[in-house]
C-alpha cells in the first residue's frame, strides 16, 4: 500500500490522518451514529480515534441502509482497505460489536490485515446474540427506550427528535433480528470484551461466550451503565490504550 493524504469517505466524519501510527475504529450500538464518540479525545494511547459512520443516519441519513450486517460489514471492508497501512484495533459497543466482528471475519477472508485487537462492550457473542432484550420489544416499547435513554443523557426528547431516532432505530433493529451465527467463527486476533458493572441489560455471564471466539480471550469489568462508554471515561481509554 502507498502512503499519502487520507481521502475523504462517508464512512467518517472526519477524514483519517495519513501519520496515524495506529488507528482505533469505533463502531456505534443500534439506532446511533458516529456522534455516539463525539466526547472522546483524538487519541487512546498511540492510536488515532476513528468513529465509524455507518449510512442510514446523521449526515449519511439519505444513504441505503446496510439491511444486515453482513452487508454492513462487506461495505465497510472496502472503505477501509485504503487505511490498513498501519496497526489498526476495532471498538464495537452493544450491537456494535457485530459488525465489527464480520468485519474481522471479511478482512481475513479477502487476505487483508486483520486488527491487532477486537473489543467489545457489552454484547453477548454473536451466537447468542438473539437473547438481547431489546429484540423482544416492539415499536411502542422501542419508543419508550429511546425517550428514556434520551433523558439519560440530559436531552430534552422532542417529538421531532424522537421520529427521527425511531427512523434509524426501526431500521437498526430489523438488522440485529435478523442476524444470525448459530455456531462460533474462530478470528485470528486477540479479543478484549468489557463488561459495564452497572448494565443492567447484559450481565458478565452473558459475555463469556466470546471465549470460544479467538485463541486470546480477556474480560475486564468497567465502573458504569451500559451507555457510560459515551463519556470515555479513564478506566475504558486506559484498557483501550494499553492495547489489552
Amino acid at each position: 500500500m502507498t502512503s499519502g493524504p487520507a481521502l475523504a469517505s462517508p464512512w467518517f466524519v472526519r477524514p483519517p490522518s495519513a501519520d496515524a501510527s495506529a488507528r482505533l475504529f469505533c463502531f456505534p450500538f443500534s439506532g446511533s451514529g458516529a456522534s455516539a464518540f463525539g466526547a472522546w479525545s483524538a487519541t487512546a494511547g498511540d492510536a488515532e480515534i476513528c468513529p465509524v459512520q455507518f449510512p442510514g443516519r446523521e449526515n449519511r441519513l439519505a444513504h441505503p441502509h446496510y439491511a444486515s450486517y453482513e452487508n454492513l460489514a462487506e461495505q465497510l471492508v472496502e472503505a477501509l482497505t485504503p487505511l490498513l497501512d498501519t496497526p489498526f484495533a476495532f471498538f464495537g459497543h452493544c450491537a456494535g460489536a457485530l459488525p465489527a466482528y464480520e468485519s474481522v471475519l471479511r478482512l481475513a477472508a479477502a487476505g487483508l490485515p486483520v486488527p491487532r485487537r477486537l473489543y467489545v462492550s457489552g454484547q453477548p457473542a454473536p451466537h447468542e446474540a438473539a437473547r438481547d432484550r431489546m429484540l423482544t420489544l416492539g415499536e411502542d416499547e422501542l419508543r419508550a427506550e429511546l425517550v428514556t435513554f434520551l433523558r439519560g443523557r440530559g436531552i430534552d426528547p422532542r417529538p421531532d427528535m424522537i421520529d427521527m431516532g425511531m427512523f434509524v432505530l426501526l431500521r437498526d433493529h430489523a438488522a440485529a433480528g435478523a442476524y444470525r451465527r448459530a455456531e462460533p467463527a474462530r478470528i485470528d486476533c486477540p479479543i478484549t470484551v468489557l463488561h459495564w458493572s452497572e448494565d443492567t441489560d447484559v450481565s458478565l455471564a452473558d459475555l463469556q461466550g466470546w471465549r470460544r471466539y479467538a485463541d486470546s480471550v480477556e474480560i475486564h469489568v468497567v465502573e458504569g451503565g451500559h451507555y457510560d462508554f459515551m463519556d470515555a471515561p479513564a478506566q475504558l481509554l486506559a484498557i483501550l490504550a494499553d492495547g489489552r
